[in-house]
C-alpha cells in the first residue's frame, strides 16, 4: 500500500523539509505540493489523497478552514509555527500537530501514528533512511522583504543567527530572513555545511583557514563554539 500524500504550505522551504523527511518512508507517495489552501482544495477534489501535511496559517483559505470544507478529508497532520491552533486542530480529528521547526524525531512519532491508522504496524521495516535527504539540495528559497529569493546553496559563505532571523552571507551581498538557523541546518546538505557555533553555520568549501578558536571565510573570522569544537575540527582535519 502507498499512502498518497499532499503537502500544503505557503513557504517553499517548509514544503521541502517535509518532502525530504518523507523520502525516508518507502510506503509514502507524494501526489501534490501546494502553496495555498485553494490549490489544495482543487487537488483534493480531483485525486485520492490519504494523508495531508497542512499548514494552519496561510493567506486566503487557512488549513483548518480547508478541512472544514471537505466532506471526506484525508488524515491530517497540521504544521504551524505556533501552538495557538492546537486545540482546534485536534477537534478536527487531526492525527498530529507539529510545531515548526519540526525535528526529525518528532516527525517520526507523527508518522508512527499514521502507520497505525493505515494498519502498517511494522514501521521500522518501511523506513529507508532515518535522516533527512539533503544531498540534492542545489538551491533554497528565503523570505526577504516580502518575497521569496532563490539562493544558490553552493554560493553561501556562512549563515549567522540572531534571534528569529538569519543573515546569509553571499559573495556579493548579505540576505536577512526571518528564519531559524535550525531549519536551515536541517535543509542544507551535511557534506557541504558545518555548524561551528550556536549562531554560525559555514560552507566547508569556502573556509580559507582555521585555528583552535575560529575559522576564516572571505576575511571574516567566525568563532568556533566550545560545544561544537570537537566535531568541527574532526571534520576539518578529515
Amino acid at each position: 500500500m502507498k499512502i498518497k500524500t499532499i503537502i500544503v504550505d505557503d513557504e517553499p522551504y517548509a514544503i521541502e523539509i517535509i518532502e525530504n523527511y518523507l523520502q525516508s518512508f518507502q510506503d509514502v507517495e507524494i501526489v501534490a505540493k501546494c502553496a495555498n489552501g485553494i490549490d489544495a482544495f482543487r487537488v483534493l477534489q480531483q485525486k485520492k489523497v490519504d494523508l495531508a501535511f497542512l499548514d494552519v496559517k496561510m493567506p486566503g483559505l487557512n488549513g483548518t478552514d480547508l478541512v472544514k470544507t471537505l466532506k471526506n478529508p484525508p488524515k491530517i497532520i497540521f504544521t504551524t509555527a505556533s501552538n495557538d491552533y492546537a486545540v482546534e486542530g485536534f477537534e478536527l480529528n487531526a492525527v498530529d500537530y507539529l510545531v515548526k521547526p519540526i525535528p526529525f524525531d518528532r516527525f517520526l512519532k507523527a508518522m508512527d501514528k499514521v502507520y497505525y491508522f493505515f494498519g502498517l504496524s511494522n514501521q521500522a521495516t518501511t523506513i529507508t533512511n532515518h535522516t533527512p535527504v539533503k544531498d540534492n539540495t542545489d538551491f533554497m528559497y528565503l523570505k526577504v522583504d516580502r518575497k521569496m529569493v532563490k539562493v544558490d546553496v553552493a554560493e553561501v559563505l556562512w549563515i549567522e543567527s540572531y534571534g528569529d532571523y538569519v543573515k546569509v552571507a553571499l559573495p556579493d551581498k548579505v540576505l536577512v530572513s526571518k528564519q531559524k538557523i535550525s531549519i536551515l541546518e536541517e535543509l542544507l546538505p551535511d557534506d557541504a555545511f558545518l555548524r561551528v557555533h550556536r549562531s554560525f553555520m559555514v560552507n566547508v568549501a569556502k573556509i580559507d583557514s582555521y585555528n583552535s578558536i575560529s575559522v576564516e571565510i572571505a576575511g571574516k573570522e567566525i568563532p568556533v563554539g566550545r560545544n561544537y569544537k570537537n566535531d568541527a575540527f574532526k571534520r576539518l582535519r578529515g
